[in-house]
Protein backbone atom coordinates (compact mmCIF):
# COMPACT_ATOMS: atom_id res chain seq x y z
CA UNK A 1 0.00 0.00 0.00
CA UNK A 2 1.61 3.15 -1.20
CA UNK A 3 0.57 6.15 1.11
CA UNK A 4 -0.91 9.44 0.03
CA UNK A 5 -0.26 12.62 1.69
CA UNK A 6 -4.17 12.71 3.25
CA UNK A 7 -3.89 9.17 4.29
CA UNK A 8 -0.22 9.56 5.89
CA UNK A 9 -1.76 12.85 7.75
CA UNK A 10 -4.65 10.82 9.15
CA UNK A 11 -2.00 8.21 10.21
CA UNK A 12 0.07 11.12 11.85
CA UNK A 13 -2.79 12.25 13.25
CA UNK A 14 -3.30 8.85 15.20
CA UNK A 15 0.06 8.73 16.26
CA UNK A 16 0.26 11.77 18.14
CA UNK A 17 -0.71 10.36 21.44
CA UNK A 18 1.04 7.29 21.10
CA UNK A 19 3.88 6.73 23.31
CA UNK A 20 7.62 4.95 21.61
CA UNK A 21 6.86 1.25 21.31
CA UNK A 22 10.59 0.32 20.43
CA UNK A 23 13.95 1.68 21.29
CA UNK A 24 17.31 2.17 18.98
CA UNK A 25 20.22 2.35 20.90
CA UNK A 26 24.38 1.94 20.38
CA UNK A 27 23.75 -1.09 19.02
CA UNK A 28 21.64 -0.46 16.24
CA UNK A 29 19.34 -2.08 14.32
CA UNK A 30 19.59 -5.51 12.41
CA UNK A 31 17.21 -8.44 10.78
CA UNK A 32 15.85 -9.54 14.35
CA UNK A 33 14.96 -5.76 15.35
CA UNK A 34 13.03 -5.53 12.08
CA UNK A 35 11.40 -9.32 12.30
CA UNK A 36 10.18 -8.24 16.13
CA UNK A 37 9.28 -4.40 14.91
CA UNK A 38 8.02 -6.41 11.92
CA UNK A 39 5.77 -8.93 14.20
CA UNK A 40 4.26 -5.79 16.49
CA UNK A 41 3.49 -4.16 13.63
CA UNK A 42 1.06 -7.03 12.68
CA UNK A 43 -0.62 -6.83 15.54
CA UNK A 44 -1.15 -3.24 16.04
CA UNK A 45 -0.56 -1.46 12.11
CA UNK A 46 0.91 1.58 13.51
CA UNK A 47 4.11 2.30 16.09
CA UNK A 48 6.37 4.48 16.96
CA UNK A 49 10.38 3.81 17.33
CA UNK A 50 12.06 6.28 19.50
CA UNK A 51 15.79 6.66 18.81
CA UNK A 52 18.43 7.02 21.66
CA UNK A 53 20.98 9.73 21.96
CA UNK A 54 24.13 7.15 22.40
CA UNK A 55 22.71 5.37 18.51
CA UNK A 56 25.48 5.20 15.94
CA UNK A 57 22.86 5.63 13.08
CA UNK A 58 21.56 9.19 12.31
CA UNK A 59 18.12 8.93 11.61
CA UNK A 60 17.81 8.79 8.05
CA UNK A 61 19.80 6.07 8.05
CA UNK A 62 17.48 4.51 10.17
CA UNK A 63 14.63 5.50 7.83
CA UNK A 64 16.77 4.07 4.50
CA UNK A 65 17.43 1.20 6.42
CA UNK A 66 13.88 -0.18 7.65
CA UNK A 67 12.30 0.93 3.97
CA UNK A 68 14.94 -0.75 1.81
CA UNK A 69 15.27 -4.64 4.55
CA UNK A 70 11.18 -4.72 4.68
CA UNK A 71 7.88 -3.31 3.47
CA UNK A 72 7.12 -1.01 6.70
CA UNK A 73 6.89 2.46 5.85
CA UNK A 74 7.89 5.45 7.51
CA UNK A 75 4.85 8.24 7.63
CA UNK A 76 6.76 10.78 9.80
CA UNK A 77 9.94 11.57 11.31
CA UNK A 78 10.16 13.95 14.12
CA UNK A 79 13.49 14.63 15.87
CA UNK A 80 14.22 11.42 17.09
CA UNK A 81 11.25 9.54 17.10
CA UNK A 82 9.80 7.60 13.83
CA UNK A 83 6.47 6.55 13.30
CA UNK A 84 6.08 2.92 11.15
CA UNK A 85 3.17 1.72 9.54
CA UNK A 86 2.05 -1.61 7.95
CA UNK A 87 -0.85 -3.24 7.19
CA UNK A 88 -1.66 -6.11 8.74
CA UNK A 89 -2.29 -9.69 6.88
CA UNK A 90 -4.92 -10.69 9.32
CA UNK A 91 -8.24 -9.29 8.69
CA UNK A 92 -8.72 -9.52 12.41
CA UNK A 93 -5.65 -6.61 13.38
CA UNK A 94 -6.70 -4.10 10.24
CA UNK A 95 -8.01 -0.80 12.16
CA UNK A 96 -5.68 2.15 10.80
CA UNK A 97 -5.54 0.17 7.16
CA UNK A 98 -9.43 0.43 6.70
CA UNK A 99 -9.79 3.76 7.49
CA UNK A 100 -6.60 4.94 5.32
CA UNK A 101 -7.94 2.92 2.34
CA UNK A 102 -11.72 4.98 2.80
CA UNK A 103 -9.52 8.45 2.53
Amino acid sequence: MNLRGKQKRYLRSQAHTMRPLFQIGKDGIDQKWIKQVNDALEKRELIKVNILNNCLLEVDEVKEYIEANSNIQVVQTIGHTLVLFKQSSKKNNRSYSIEVAKI
